[in-house]
């Protein structure tokens, strides 16, 4: 949780070529948004997104959101363009499709300047070498694109997602060893609310931040999920204090529930508070 100043439960992704989306998502209670010039917009309007875009993130109004720009690969004839226009739109992070390496986070840096990097994690290379990918000095996050995974791989599909456990658990390790943010694959089915659920309970138990999502009706299951729940709340508070009294009266080991806490319960207790308060700030605006 150090790795990231605010909450991500929900990744939203918004065409950028579309003034009515982008005027939905303001009032939309997403963690962040992810606005999109590539796979959300047609050859023919990716010109025109741009303004579009631009527009939208002068006219403000979607407060304390994460916001982050979508380009289309360097590698295509739009690519150099967006990173150049996303560069001056106010966004929070520009994120570059297909990474392969750090070379292709270099490629972005040298356009976009200062302005912190994301990368799209959907291939089997970008797999391979995500812990590189990771430690690049301007990547302050990493989404999966298990849609794009799944294909390269040639996987048939599976509830459980086990094709694409290695890869992600790669990124996994790899985003936590470098303070990277890591966001889960999107969920298809958007009317789905139980598969989703069981998504992103498992997405949360490998260590991801949230989940992106294509669908605002998608918003209230990633919320809740990525949430600390009243029980684990309960007993962060429960072993703060019981280590705390230890720590204050000199005597014995702290015990809650049968098991002993220890200052690695007790770090981990404080990082579930300091979310639930990150995201009572956010629910106030």
């Amino acid at each position: 949780m150090p790795s990231i100043a605010r909450p991500l439960r929900s990744v939203l992704y918004i065409p950028g070529s579309k003034p009515r989306a982008l005027d939905k998502a303001r009032g939309l209670p997403a963690d962040a948004i992810i606005f999109d010039l590539e796979d959300a917009v047609i050859p023919e309007e990716k010109i025109a997104a741009r303004a579009t875009l631009t527009e939208a993130l002068a006219t403000g109004g979607y407060g304390s959101r994460m916001k982050i720009i979508r380009i289309n690969g360097l590698d295509t004839e739009w690519g150099a363009d967006d990173a150049k226009a996303a560069a001056d739109m106010g966004a929070d992070a520009i994120l570059l499709p297909k990474v392969n390496s750090p070379a292709d986070l270099d490629a972005l840096a040298a356009i976009t300047g200062d302005m912190p990097l994301w990368a799209m994690m959907e291939t089997p290379l970008g797999m391979l070498g995500a812990a590189a990918i990771a430690a690049h000095p301007k990547l302050q996050g990493m989404v999966m694109g298990t849609n794009d995974l799944a294909k390269d791989l040639q996987t048939r599909y599976r509830a459980d997602r086990l094709p694409l456990m290695a890869g992600l658990g790669l990124c996994v390790l790899a985003g936590k060893a470098h303070g990277v943010a890591l966001i889960d694959g999107v969920y298809n089915a958007f009317k789905d609310d139980e598969g989703l659920r069981v998504e992103c309970d498992q997405g949360r138990d490998m260590g991801f931040d949230g989940k992106t999502l294509i669908h605002p009706a998608q918003l209230d299951v990633a919320n809740d999920a990525f949430s600390p729940s009243d029980a684990e709340v309960d007993l962060a508070r429960r072993q703060i204090a019981a280590f705390e009294e230890c720590e204050a009266t000199g005597q014995g080991v702290a015990v809650v529930d049968g098991k002993i806490v220890e200052n690695l319960h007790v770090a981990t207790a404080r990082e579930t508070l300091a979310k639930v308060e990150a995201i009572a700030a956010l629910n106030t605006e």
